[in-house]
Protein backbone atom coordinates (compact mmCIF):
# COMPACT_ATOMS: atom_id res chain seq x y z
CA UNK A 1 0.00 0.00 0.00
CA UNK A 2 2.52 2.40 0.48
CA UNK A 3 5.13 1.51 -2.11
CA UNK A 4 1.54 2.00 -4.51
CA UNK A 5 1.51 5.48 -2.78
CA UNK A 6 4.72 6.60 -3.20
CA UNK A 7 4.84 5.80 -6.90
CA UNK A 8 1.93 7.20 -7.37
CA UNK A 9 3.14 10.71 -6.62
CA UNK A 10 6.53 10.56 -7.86
CA UNK A 11 5.89 8.96 -10.79
CA UNK A 12 8.10 6.86 -13.20
CA UNK A 13 7.80 6.92 -17.43
CA UNK A 14 7.15 4.10 -20.07
CA UNK A 15 3.45 2.47 -19.51
CA UNK A 16 2.97 4.49 -16.25
CA UNK A 17 2.71 7.66 -18.08
CA UNK A 18 0.33 7.01 -20.14
CA UNK A 19 -1.98 5.27 -17.75
CA UNK A 20 -1.55 8.70 -15.63
CA UNK A 21 -2.35 10.70 -18.83
CA UNK A 22 -5.58 8.31 -18.86
CA UNK A 23 -7.14 8.18 -15.45
CA UNK A 24 -5.66 10.90 -12.92
CA UNK A 25 -7.78 13.95 -12.76
CA UNK A 26 -4.42 16.27 -12.59
CA UNK A 27 -0.72 15.78 -13.77
CA UNK A 28 1.62 14.15 -11.55
CA UNK A 29 5.59 14.43 -11.48
CA UNK A 30 7.31 11.84 -13.85
CA UNK A 31 11.30 11.32 -13.91
CA UNK A 32 13.28 8.98 -15.45
CA UNK A 33 17.05 7.87 -14.33
CA UNK A 34 19.67 5.93 -15.97
CA UNK A 35 23.15 4.31 -14.27
CA UNK A 36 25.27 3.42 -16.83
CA UNK A 37 22.76 3.48 -19.10
CA UNK A 38 20.41 0.91 -17.53
CA UNK A 39 17.00 2.51 -16.70
CA UNK A 40 15.86 1.87 -13.21
CA UNK A 41 13.41 4.55 -12.68
CA UNK A 42 10.85 1.67 -12.40
CA UNK A 43 12.79 -0.20 -9.70
CA UNK A 44 13.32 2.66 -7.63
CA UNK A 45 10.24 4.69 -7.47
CA UNK A 46 8.56 3.11 -4.97
CA UNK A 47 11.56 3.89 -2.98
CA UNK A 48 12.35 7.35 -3.40
CA UNK A 49 12.59 9.81 -0.70
CA UNK A 50 13.94 12.43 -1.73
CA UNK A 51 15.65 13.79 -5.65
CA UNK A 52 17.18 17.25 -5.45
CA UNK A 53 19.16 18.61 -8.43
CA UNK A 54 20.85 21.80 -8.10
CA UNK A 55 22.05 23.23 -11.13
CA UNK A 56 24.60 26.03 -10.28
CA UNK A 57 25.54 29.60 -12.32
CA UNK A 58 29.30 29.48 -13.40
CA UNK A 59 32.28 26.42 -12.96
CA UNK A 60 30.96 25.02 -9.42
CA UNK A 61 29.89 21.15 -10.68
CA UNK A 62 25.83 20.74 -10.83
CA UNK A 63 24.81 18.26 -7.74
CA UNK A 64 22.72 15.58 -7.69
CA UNK A 65 21.77 13.53 -4.10
CA UNK A 66 19.02 10.80 -4.26
CA UNK A 67 17.73 9.25 -1.27
CA UNK A 68 16.30 6.09 -0.88
CA UNK A 69 14.15 3.60 1.36
CA UNK A 70 16.50 0.26 1.59
CA UNK A 71 13.98 -1.16 4.19
CA UNK A 72 13.89 -4.60 2.80
CA UNK A 73 17.66 -4.44 2.17
CA UNK A 74 17.34 -5.38 -1.16
CA UNK A 75 19.07 -2.05 -2.82
CA UNK A 76 22.69 -2.29 -4.35
CA UNK A 77 24.91 0.49 -3.39
CA UNK A 78 26.05 2.26 -6.88
CA UNK A 79 30.05 2.05 -7.24
CA UNK A 80 32.15 5.63 -6.86
CA UNK A 81 32.28 6.41 -10.60
CA UNK A 82 28.97 5.29 -12.36
CA UNK A 83 27.38 7.37 -14.30
CA UNK A 84 23.78 8.73 -13.91
CA UNK A 85 21.47 10.19 -16.35
CA UNK A 86 18.43 12.13 -15.04
CA UNK A 87 15.48 13.60 -16.79
CA UNK A 88 12.68 15.46 -14.74
CA UNK A 89 9.16 16.30 -16.01
CA UNK A 90 5.67 15.75 -15.84
CA UNK A 91 3.29 13.15 -16.71
CA UNK A 92 1.46 15.91 -19.08
CA UNK A 93 4.15 17.79 -20.98
CA UNK A 94 7.15 14.54 -21.03
CA UNK A 95 10.68 14.79 -19.66
CA UNK A 96 13.69 16.89 -19.91
CA UNK A 97 17.06 15.70 -20.22
CA UNK A 98 18.96 17.61 -16.75
CA UNK A 99 22.22 16.05 -17.49
CA UNK A 100 24.70 13.19 -17.00
CA UNK A 101 26.65 13.20 -13.37
CA UNK A 102 29.15 10.86 -11.64
CA UNK A 103 28.82 9.25 -8.35
CA UNK A 104 31.29 10.51 -6.12
CA UNK A 105 30.19 9.51 -2.60
CA UNK A 106 27.41 7.18 -1.29
CA UNK A 107 25.64 6.19 2.30
CA UNK A 108 24.18 3.49 3.50
CA UNK A 109 22.75 4.02 7.03
CA UNK A 110 19.84 2.81 9.41
CA UNK A 111 17.66 1.77 10.74
CA UNK A 112 15.49 2.55 9.25
CA UNK A 113 18.07 1.74 6.11
CA UNK A 114 18.45 4.31 3.46
CA UNK A 115 20.66 4.43 0.44
CA UNK A 116 22.05 8.00 -0.04
CA UNK A 117 23.74 8.54 -3.14
CA UNK A 118 25.01 11.84 -4.39
CA UNK A 119 27.10 13.08 -8.00
CA UNK A 120 28.38 16.30 -9.59
CA UNK A 121 28.31 17.04 -13.19
CA UNK A 122 30.23 14.98 -15.78
CA UNK A 123 31.38 18.12 -17.36
CA UNK A 124 33.91 19.11 -14.49
CA UNK A 125 36.97 16.33 -15.54
CA UNK A 126 39.81 16.02 -13.33
CA UNK A 127 41.88 17.58 -15.73
CA UNK A 128 40.20 21.03 -14.95
CA UNK A 129 41.10 20.66 -11.19
CA UNK A 130 45.10 19.53 -11.55
CA UNK A 131 47.47 22.52 -11.15
CA UNK A 132 49.69 23.96 -13.56
CA UNK A 133 52.30 26.23 -13.83
CA UNK A 134 52.07 29.00 -17.10
CA UNK A 135 51.56 32.25 -18.29
CA UNK A 136 50.11 34.49 -21.39
CA UNK A 137 51.30 37.50 -22.29
CA UNK A 138 49.74 39.63 -24.94
CA UNK A 139 46.66 37.76 -25.77
CA UNK A 140 42.65 38.09 -25.44
CA UNK A 141 40.64 36.41 -23.35
CA UNK A 142 39.36 34.24 -25.73
CA UNK A 143 42.68 32.58 -26.70
CA UNK A 144 43.58 32.08 -22.96
CA UNK A 145 40.14 30.88 -22.63
CA UNK A 146 40.83 28.67 -25.80
CA UNK A 147 43.77 27.32 -24.51
CA UNK A 148 42.45 25.90 -21.47
CA UNK A 149 39.69 24.40 -23.65
CA UNK A 150 41.97 22.67 -25.81
CA UNK A 151 44.14 21.21 -22.90
CA UNK A 152 40.96 19.93 -21.35
CA UNK A 153 39.63 18.43 -24.64
CA UNK A 154 36.52 20.75 -24.54
CA UNK A 155 34.94 22.92 -27.42
CA UNK A 156 35.85 26.62 -26.30
CA UNK A 157 32.34 28.83 -27.11
CA UNK A 158 33.19 32.20 -25.92
CA UNK A 159 30.67 35.66 -26.59
CA UNK A 160 31.39 38.29 -28.91
CA UNK A 161 31.59 41.15 -26.90
CA UNK A 162 34.41 39.20 -24.47
CA UNK A 163 36.15 37.12 -26.80
CA UNK A 164 38.65 39.61 -28.21
CA UNK A 165 39.09 41.49 -24.79
CA UNK A 166 43.03 42.09 -24.08
CA UNK A 167 44.78 40.24 -21.46
CA UNK A 168 48.75 42.23 -21.00
CA UNK A 169 49.39 39.27 -18.41
CA UNK A 170 48.08 36.13 -16.55
CA UNK A 171 50.09 34.23 -14.27
CA UNK A 172 49.10 30.60 -13.46
CA UNK A 173 51.18 29.82 -10.14
CA UNK A 174 50.14 26.74 -8.86
CA UNK A 175 46.80 27.18 -10.05
CA UNK A 176 44.17 24.67 -11.33
CA UNK A 177 42.37 25.56 -14.77
CA UNK A 178 39.07 25.13 -12.66
CA UNK A 179 40.51 27.93 -10.03
CA UNK A 180 41.52 30.37 -13.15
CA UNK A 181 38.75 30.20 -14.88
CA UNK A 182 36.77 31.35 -12.24
CA UNK A 183 39.34 34.12 -11.40
CA UNK A 184 39.24 35.19 -14.78
CA UNK A 185 35.30 35.39 -14.55
CA UNK A 186 35.58 37.15 -12.00
CA UNK A 187 38.31 40.04 -13.29
CA UNK A 188 35.98 40.32 -16.40
CA UNK A 189 32.66 40.27 -15.05
CA UNK A 190 31.66 37.28 -17.19
CA UNK A 191 29.81 33.56 -16.12
CA UNK A 192 32.24 30.87 -17.52
CA UNK A 193 30.93 27.46 -17.32
CA UNK A 194 31.21 23.68 -18.40
CA UNK A 195 28.31 22.40 -19.70
CA UNK A 196 27.81 19.02 -22.29
CA UNK A 197 31.54 19.27 -23.27
CA UNK A 198 31.51 22.76 -24.07
CA UNK A 199 33.35 25.40 -22.21
CA UNK A 200 31.06 28.56 -22.30
CA UNK A 201 32.05 32.27 -21.45
CA UNK A 202 29.28 34.84 -21.01
CA UNK A 203 28.70 38.04 -19.94
CA UNK A 204 27.62 38.02 -16.52
CA UNK A 205 23.53 39.56 -16.46
CA UNK A 206 21.99 36.71 -18.23
CA UNK A 207 19.47 36.66 -21.00
CA UNK A 208 21.80 35.94 -23.81
CA UNK A 209 23.85 32.87 -24.98
CA UNK A 210 27.65 32.56 -25.56
CA UNK A 211 27.02 32.71 -28.70
CA UNK A 212 24.18 36.03 -28.69
CA UNK A 213 21.19 33.91 -28.99
CA UNK A 214 18.44 35.36 -26.86
CA UNK A 215 17.35 33.20 -23.76
CA UNK A 216 13.61 32.51 -22.68
CA UNK A 217 12.59 35.16 -20.84
CA UNK A 218 9.81 33.85 -18.35
CA UNK A 219 7.27 35.32 -16.43
CA UNK A 220 5.96 33.98 -12.87
CA UNK A 221 2.61 34.87 -10.98
CA UNK A 222 1.87 35.40 -7.32
CA UNK A 223 -0.20 31.71 -8.51
CA UNK A 224 2.89 29.97 -9.36
CA UNK A 225 4.88 31.19 -6.34
CA UNK A 226 4.62 28.47 -3.11
CA UNK A 227 7.21 30.83 -0.96
CA UNK A 228 9.56 33.92 -1.46
CA UNK A 229 12.34 36.01 0.36
CA UNK A 230 13.35 38.93 -0.65
CA UNK A 231 15.93 41.63 0.34
CA UNK A 232 17.21 45.13 -0.56
CA UNK A 233 20.38 45.57 0.90
CA UNK A 234 22.31 49.08 0.89
CA UNK A 235 24.55 48.60 -1.08
CA UNK A 236 25.06 52.22 -1.71
CA UNK A 237 27.18 52.27 1.39
CA UNK A 238 29.94 51.65 -0.95
CA UNK A 239 30.14 54.39 -3.55
CA UNK A 240 33.01 52.40 -6.20
CA UNK A 241 35.44 49.96 -6.37
CA UNK A 242 39.71 50.22 -6.10
CA UNK A 243 42.00 48.33 -7.33
CA UNK A 244 45.90 48.81 -7.15
CA UNK A 245 48.26 48.18 -9.60
CA UNK A 246 52.10 48.88 -10.16
CA UNK A 247 52.83 51.47 -13.39
CA UNK A 248 55.58 49.66 -15.51
CA UNK A 249 57.76 52.63 -15.41
CA UNK A 250 57.52 53.10 -11.66
CA UNK A 251 57.60 51.17 -8.65
CA UNK A 252 54.95 53.16 -6.65
CA UNK A 253 51.54 51.40 -6.37
CA UNK A 254 48.55 53.37 -8.30
CA UNK A 255 45.03 52.54 -7.92
CA UNK A 256 42.27 52.09 -10.30
CA UNK A 257 38.73 53.79 -9.25
CA UNK A 258 35.52 52.09 -10.85
CA UNK A 259 32.34 54.64 -9.45
CA UNK A 260 33.05 57.57 -7.42
CA UNK A 261 32.67 58.85 -3.71
CA UNK A 262 34.61 58.62 -0.42
CA UNK A 263 33.68 55.27 0.73
CA UNK A 264 35.30 52.89 -1.57
CA UNK A 265 35.59 48.63 -1.03
CA UNK A 266 39.52 48.01 -1.83
CA UNK A 267 40.24 44.53 -3.74
CA UNK A 268 42.45 42.52 -1.71
CA UNK A 269 44.59 41.61 -5.33
CA UNK A 270 47.44 43.67 -6.92
CA UNK A 271 47.76 43.99 -10.07
CA UNK A 272 50.35 44.08 -12.76
CA UNK A 273 48.49 46.78 -14.86
CA UNK A 274 46.32 49.33 -15.04
CA UNK A 275 43.65 47.81 -17.57
CA UNK A 276 43.18 44.99 -15.35
CA UNK A 277 42.94 46.65 -12.18
CA UNK A 278 40.15 48.91 -13.79
CA UNK A 279 38.52 45.99 -15.63
CA UNK A 280 38.08 44.01 -11.95
CA UNK A 281 36.73 47.18 -10.27
CA UNK A 282 34.09 47.69 -12.83
CA UNK A 283 33.11 43.32 -12.44
CA UNK A 284 33.19 44.40 -8.39
CA UNK A 285 31.35 47.46 -8.95
CA UNK A 286 28.55 45.60 -11.11
CA UNK A 287 28.30 42.63 -8.71
CA UNK A 288 27.61 45.33 -5.94
CA UNK A 289 25.04 46.78 -8.14
CA UNK A 290 23.12 43.51 -8.94
CA UNK A 291 23.10 42.57 -5.24
CA UNK A 292 21.40 45.46 -4.26
CA UNK A 293 18.58 43.31 -4.27
CA UNK A 294 17.74 39.25 -4.16
CA UNK A 295 15.05 36.97 -4.36
CA UNK A 296 14.40 33.79 -3.36
CA UNK A 297 11.46 32.29 -4.67
CA UNK A 298 10.21 28.46 -4.66
CA UNK A 299 7.36 27.56 -7.33
CA UNK A 300 4.46 25.27 -6.08
CA UNK A 301 5.19 23.11 -9.69
CA UNK A 302 8.36 22.66 -10.36
CA UNK A 303 9.61 23.46 -14.17
CA UNK A 304 12.05 21.06 -15.35
CA UNK A 305 13.16 24.08 -18.31
CA UNK A 306 14.55 26.50 -15.90
CA UNK A 307 18.47 27.10 -16.13
CA UNK A 308 20.53 29.70 -14.27
CA UNK A 309 21.04 32.74 -16.69
CA UNK A 310 17.34 33.24 -17.42
CA UNK A 311 15.70 36.33 -16.60
CA UNK A 312 12.37 36.96 -15.44
CA UNK A 313 9.29 38.90 -14.85
CA UNK A 314 7.44 38.69 -11.45
CA UNK A 315 3.66 40.00 -11.70
CA UNK A 316 0.92 40.04 -8.35
CA UNK A 317 4.31 39.64 -5.63
CA UNK A 318 4.61 42.92 -4.58
CA UNK A 319 5.54 46.37 -6.68
CA UNK A 320 9.31 46.93 -5.28
CA UNK A 321 9.53 42.98 -6.66
CA UNK A 322 7.19 43.51 -10.05
CA UNK A 323 8.80 46.57 -11.31
CA UNK A 324 11.99 45.34 -11.73
CA UNK A 325 13.76 42.63 -14.22
CA UNK A 326 15.49 39.62 -12.34
CA UNK A 327 18.47 38.02 -13.01
CA UNK A 328 18.71 34.04 -12.66
CA UNK A 329 21.10 32.22 -10.51
CA UNK A 330 21.55 28.97 -9.21
CA UNK A 331 18.36 26.41 -9.51
CA UNK A 332 16.85 24.10 -7.14
CA UNK A 333 15.03 20.97 -8.11
CA UNK A 334 13.27 18.78 -5.59
CA UNK A 335 11.02 15.95 -5.47
CA UNK A 336 9.91 13.79 -2.63
CA UNK A 337 6.37 12.18 -2.30
CA UNK A 338 5.78 14.68 0.23
CA UNK A 339 5.78 17.89 -1.26
CA UNK A 340 6.02 16.75 -5.04
CA UNK A 341 7.85 17.74 -7.37
CA UNK A 342 9.13 22.35 -6.41
CA UNK A 343 11.79 24.26 -8.19
CA UNK A 344 13.35 27.04 -6.16
CA UNK A 345 15.32 30.38 -7.68
CA UNK A 346 18.17 32.32 -6.38
CA UNK A 347 17.78 36.19 -8.06
CA UNK A 348 19.28 39.19 -7.89
CA UNK A 349 18.70 42.37 -9.36
CA UNK A 350 19.26 42.84 -13.57
CA UNK A 351 21.25 45.51 -14.77
CA UNK A 352 20.78 47.02 -17.78
CA UNK A 353 23.08 46.06 -20.94
CA UNK A 354 24.26 48.74 -22.41
CA UNK A 355 25.17 50.87 -19.38
CA UNK A 356 27.30 48.93 -17.20
CA UNK A 357 30.82 50.30 -18.00
CA UNK A 358 28.50 53.68 -17.41
CA UNK A 359 27.34 52.86 -14.19
CA UNK A 360 31.34 51.88 -13.19
CA UNK A 361 32.48 54.76 -14.63
CA UNK A 362 30.16 57.69 -13.06
CA UNK A 363 31.47 60.16 -10.15
CA UNK A 364 27.62 61.09 -8.26
CA UNK A 365 27.14 64.48 -7.87
CA UNK A 366 26.31 67.20 -10.24
CA UNK A 367 23.65 65.22 -12.35
CA UNK A 368 21.60 67.09 -14.76
CA UNK A 369 19.17 64.65 -15.70
CA UNK A 370 17.66 60.96 -15.05
CA UNK A 371 17.49 58.48 -17.07
CA UNK A 372 16.22 54.56 -16.65
CA UNK A 373 16.07 51.68 -19.09
CA UNK A 374 13.34 49.04 -19.18
CA UNK A 375 12.77 45.75 -21.32
CA UNK A 376 10.31 46.33 -23.91
CA UNK A 377 7.61 43.54 -23.92
CA UNK A 378 7.06 43.10 -27.35
CA UNK A 379 10.58 43.30 -28.74
CA UNK A 380 12.47 42.67 -25.63
CA UNK A 381 14.91 44.92 -26.56
CA UNK A 382 16.14 47.89 -23.77
CA UNK A 383 14.44 51.05 -24.33
CA UNK A 384 15.10 54.56 -21.90
CA UNK A 385 12.60 56.99 -20.15
CA UNK A 386 14.39 60.06 -19.80
CA UNK A 387 13.63 63.74 -17.64
CA UNK A 388 15.60 66.95 -17.36
CA UNK A 389 18.87 67.94 -19.54
CA UNK A 390 20.85 64.53 -20.93
CA UNK A 391 24.56 66.37 -20.58
CA UNK A 392 25.30 64.56 -17.61
CA UNK A 393 22.37 62.14 -16.41
CA UNK A 394 22.14 59.99 -13.33
CA UNK A 395 20.98 56.67 -14.89
CA UNK A 396 19.26 54.49 -12.62
CA UNK A 397 20.66 51.19 -11.00
CA UNK A 398 18.23 48.58 -11.83
CA UNK A 399 16.34 47.09 -15.02
CA UNK A 400 12.74 47.86 -15.11
CA UNK A 401 10.05 45.53 -16.17
CA UNK A 402 8.58 47.99 -18.11
CA UNK A 403 7.81 51.63 -19.35
CA UNK A 404 5.67 52.33 -17.12
CA UNK A 405 7.63 51.46 -13.85
CA UNK A 406 10.32 53.26 -15.64
CA UNK A 407 8.45 56.17 -16.20
CA UNK A 408 7.13 56.28 -12.30
CA UNK A 409 10.95 55.61 -11.17
CA UNK A 410 12.52 58.56 -13.08
CA UNK A 411 9.68 60.87 -11.91
CA UNK A 412 10.18 59.82 -8.02
CA UNK A 413 14.06 60.29 -8.50
CA UNK A 414 13.94 63.62 -10.91
CA UNK A 415 11.52 65.05 -8.12
CA UNK A 416 14.00 63.96 -5.34
CA UNK A 417 16.31 65.95 -7.29
CA UNK A 418 14.51 69.15 -7.48
CA UNK A 419 13.73 69.61 -3.79
CA UNK A 420 17.16 68.57 -2.91
CA UNK A 421 18.57 71.46 -4.94
CA UNK A 422 15.96 73.99 -4.35
CA UNK A 423 16.69 73.13 -0.52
Amino acid sequence: MIDAALSKVTGYVEDLVERYRRDAAYPVPAFRITVDGNDIAQLISPRLMSLELTDNRGIEADQLSITLSDHDGLLAIPPKGATIRLWLGWSDTGLVDKGTYTVDETEHSGAPDVLSIRARSADLRKGLKTKRERSWSNTTLGDVLGDIALGNGLTATIAGALDGLPILQLDQANESDANLISRVGEEFDAVVTVKAGCLLCLPAGGGKTATGAELPHITLTRADGDQHRYLQADRDSYDGVRAYFYDVNSAKKQEAIAGGGENLKDLRHTFSDRQSALRAARAEFNRLQRGSATLSYTLARGRPDLIPELTYTLQGVKPEIDEIIWYGGNVQHTLSPDNGYTVSLELESKLPEDTVEGLAEENKGNYTGIIAYYRDKNTGKEKTVTAGDQSKPKRLRWLYAGERTAKRAVEREWLRMENSLNG
